[in-house]
């Protein structure tokens, strides 16, 4: 790398981009970098003149990115981050991790399965700061600042870097209640005369697939009891209230202790896809991004922390 990038005026005018972007406006930005917001605004038009592109869109009542903008700062974020982290390897010898680790990890698979894990995490490396985010939302890493993030089924942003930790099964239970009152359904079909607990969250679909190997049968789960959460769908079957469809890692321990039973066992959902880790970029990976693949590759190396328990007949 050239180190003709480092000269005084074009750090200032990406320094300045940056507070904006991150701050929403020259005068907060002027505040943050302790100039003037002429002075700022002064900086970014130089910018746009050297990248010979408009970066900000500027009303009198608030300036906005322009796509163009967006991107460059989302890169400026990533390489200050990067840069950060080697002065603290620098000042610690490399020999410790420093700053903030940021995690979004899926709200109920983070809650059952990983957190009770992150504590050793944290005392492989305790100088670290960690902060997690639980949400079923799939969030912006780079525009949101995060490092790293657990994500499960199919991966849609191809920006991203990723890496498969484990299998996402989908998988059918209810209580030994249920079905001995309703009975067991033969084949996807017989579903339509079963109650079948909806789930209306951000990755829910209308229509589910199955195959035996032989022939694919779908259905459209339709019941009494819906719910964009998924553990609240979990407490209804556990009840006997109807079938509930979601990862195999939700009712692991139910089917474990037999408060739930697995349902056609011989069909196989065509979703499901993997869970993974997945962070913006390889080639700005940061020391303490780097030691928690390695620790979560670890956790899921003998697989995925739920198979372990599942009963034979459930897996």
């Amino acid at each position: 790398m050239s180190t003709s990038i480092f000269q005084g005026s074009q750090i200032d005018e990406l320094a300045a981009l940056l507070a904006v972007a991150e701050q929403g406006s020259f005068i907060a930005a002027s505040r943050v970098l302790q100039r003037h917001q002429t002075i700022v605004s002064k900086r970014i038009a130089a910018l746009e003149h050297r990248l010979g592109v408009r970066l900000l869109e500027r009303t009198t009542r608030k300036v906005r990115l322009t796509e163009a903008g967006k991107c460059l700062a989302d890169r400026l974020r990533v390489a200050a981050d990067a840069i950060a982290e080697a002065e603290q390897e620098a000042l610690s010898g490399a020999t410790e991790l420093r700053g903030k680790l940021r995690l979004s990890l899926p709200a109920a698979m983070g809650r059952l399965w990983l957190a009770s894990s992150l504590p050793d995490f944290m005392r492989r490396y305790p100088n670290l700061e960690v902060e997690v985010d639980y949400t079923e939302r799939c969030v912006d890493l780079v525009g949101e600042g995060f490092d790293a993030a657990i994500r499960v089924g199919a991966l849609a942003d191809s920006r991203l870097i990723a890496r498969k930790l484990g299998n996402h099964r989908i998988v059918l239970g209810a209580s030994p209640g249920y079905c001995a009152n309703h009975g067991y359904p033969g084949s996807p079909v017989d579903l339509a005369r079963h109650n079948v607990l909806e789930y209306t969250g951000p990755v829910s679909s209308p229509e589910l697939w199955l195959s035996n190997g032989h022939r694919r049968e779908s259905f459209v789960p339709c019941g009494s009891f819906r719910s964009n959460d998924i553990t609240a769908l979990l407490e209804g079957a556990r009840e006997g209230i109807g079938i509930v469809c979601a990862g195999e890692w939700l009712m692991a321990r139910d089917f474990a202790v037999g408060s739930l039973v697995r349902i056609l066992q011989s069909w196989d959902f065509e979703a499901g896809g993997g869970v993974y880790l997945v962070r913006p970029s390889v080639h700005y990976s940061v020391a303490r991004t780097e030691a928690f693949a390695t620790w979560i590759s670890e956790l899921f190396a003998s697989g995925s922390p739920w198979e372990s328990i599942l009963p034979e007949d459930s897996r």
